[in-house]
């Protein structure tokens, strides 16, 4: 939940710093930033608190989980970068697109994990619908290109 208040905070803020600032007038961008705002935040719980509960979703036909994890939060930062940069915004936006479907299997075994403290666990409908909100808001910034 704390990604998608993320997301939308950060992008209101930039479209309503937008109404003043020409240069920074445009929905995809201020979704851009507030992309960028909830991959470093998730990113960086790669290797937080966070971490062994993140290892623990990570589906059992997936090897070396640790790797996984460490390997789907560089992605993610990296994609954030890629965000803020202009020229490679709208790549950036369709490879993050893509890492959240590859990831989604995350999400559903962590959906069917009984409850344990630091490990992840949302409902599987609802964390679908918060997949779907990213997932949309990256195919909106990729198609933009700005």
């Amino acid at each position: 939940m704390v990604p998608l208040v993320i997301l939308v905070v950060v992008a209101l803020v930039v479209r309503m710093v937008g109404m003043v600032v020409g240069a920074l007038d445009s929905w995809p961008l201020a979704v851009a930033v507030g992309l960028a705002a909830m991959f470093v935040v998730t990113g960086l719980a790669h290797w937080g608190k966070r971490r062994a509960g993140l290892v623990a979703i990570v589906p059992l036909w997936v090897p070396r989980p640790q790797l996984a994890v460490t390997v789907t939060g560089w992605l993610e930062l990296t994609g954030a970068v890629g965000l803020l940069v202009p020229a490679t915004r709208a790549a950036a936006a369709f490879c993050l697109a893509a890492l959240l479907f590859a990831i989604f299997p995350a999400n559903v075994r962590a959906a069917g994990l009984p409850r344990r403290p630091g490990v992840p666990h949302t409902a599987l409908a609802f964390r679908s619908a918060i997949q779907a909100v990213f997932v949309a808001a990256a195919l909106f910034v990729g198609a933009a290109g700005v």
